[in-house]
């Protein structure tokens, strides 16, 4: 009698990768494009019954693993541009620091990192915040901080709602994108141009980017007619976008890199616009300060990462310099806290600042 030799192929995904299967990952790349496409859309372009979109939704989101939020356009809540600030703490008191800057409703993303710094954040100006103050005395002034260096953003190329998992056709992705708001209406400059009745719908979009107006008309006491003009005024122009809060970890994305760039001036735009549009991109800026801009990306492995540092920042001989910082922990994103791939609570002191 002879023995069978069986064969068993181990699975190359790390744990948290096999959390989503392809419908699930489908769902995601769909929410990506158009985060308010209703589920019977959905459904319709990604092959799927209602009630499978449906579950998978609310699975996703109450294992937390998924959020559909908004992001609030800057001049409505902040004074000025954001600011990078790179900080070096103490030895072993890294975790410590990050605790304390937690605190802080001006802190927009945290990360503990290694390279040249402990810590990256990106601190938004509310209305109310002393800029200075927060930059040269509250932020420095937390124990365990050993030295900061801030960089104020001058242009913000790439955001963290335009990175995508491309897994979708093109004939879906186009169905997606007509479920999307374009911006039509004039752009407000400031909080203060929106209504009292627009203000308390914000809140409420920028914690739900899938509420619908009947949700809205509910909370706020409202007519559904009401809550459908309201709302679609503040997506139509430009106030709130809705965007999609999943850890890249999930997508097969573990790496997060962050890359202080050199660049010849002149050459700027070009490599902003370069940059922009990798598919690493989730944060591309052109700073003030010690570098050019900075590059936010998230890769799938250490040799995806080297490739991108020879290959793509290698193909601009106006990089003069590149300084790379690894993130070993990503502790809040978009006001979102973060436990490894769940999310926390989303922090509105943003919205309600000062």
């Amino acid at each position: 009698m002879s023995a069978t030799t069986v064969t068993t192929r181990r699975s190359s995904k790390r744990p948290e990768e096999q959390l989503l299967d392809d419908v699930d990952l489908d769902l995601v790349a769909a929410l990506q494009i158009a985060p308010r496409t209703p589920v019977n859309a959905l459904a319709e372009i990604l092959d799927s019954s209602p009630s499978t979109i449906a579950r998978r939704l609310t699975r996703l989101r109450e294992e937390r693993l998924l959020r559909v939020v908004g992001r609030v356009d800057w001049p409505l809540i902040t004074t000025e541009n954001p600011r990078q600030v790179w900080i070096r703490c103490a030895p072993g008191r890294s975790r410590e620091v990050a605790h304390h800057i937690l605190e802080l409703a001006e802190v927009q993303t945290l990360l503990l990192t290694t390279g040249h710094a402990d810590i990256y954040c990106t601190v938004y100006p509310l209305a109310g915040t002393d800029i200075f103050d927060l930059l040269t005395n509250r932020l420095p002034g937390i124990p365990g901080i050993v030295s900061t260096e801030s960089q104020l953003v001058l242009r913000a190329h790439t955001m963290g709602q335009s990175w995508r998992l491309h897994r979708l056709t093109d004939a879906r992705s186009d169905r997606l994108r007509e479920h999307t708001d374009p911006v039509t209406r004039e752009r407000p400059t400031s909080y203060d141009q929106l209504t009292e009745l627009e203000r308390r719908a914000l809140e409420l979009m920028a914690a739900n980017g899938r509420i619908t107006a009947a949700d809205i008309a509910r909370e706020l006491g409202i007519s559904r007619s009401t809550a459908y003009r309201t709302s679609q005024a503040l997506l139509e122009s430009g106030a709130i976008w809705p965007r999609v809060e999943i850890e890249p970890t999930l997508l097969g994305y573990p790496l997060n890199a962050l890359m202080s760039l050199t660049v010849l001036p002149h050459a700027i735009p070009a490599v902003l616009d370069t940059l922009g549009s990798h598919p690493s991109a989730r944060y591309v800026s052109m700073v003030a300060g010690s570098v050019s801009m900075n590059h936010y990306g998230v890769f799938r492995d250490e040799e995806d990462l080297a490739r991108f540092i020879t290959t793509d920042l290698g193909a601009h001989p106006e990089i003069v310099t590149v300084n790379t910082c690894v993130a070993v922990r990503v502790l809040r994103r978009h006001w979102t806290d973060r436990d490894g791939v769940h999310l926390g609570r989303m922090h509105d002191g943003f919205l309600r600042h000062g």
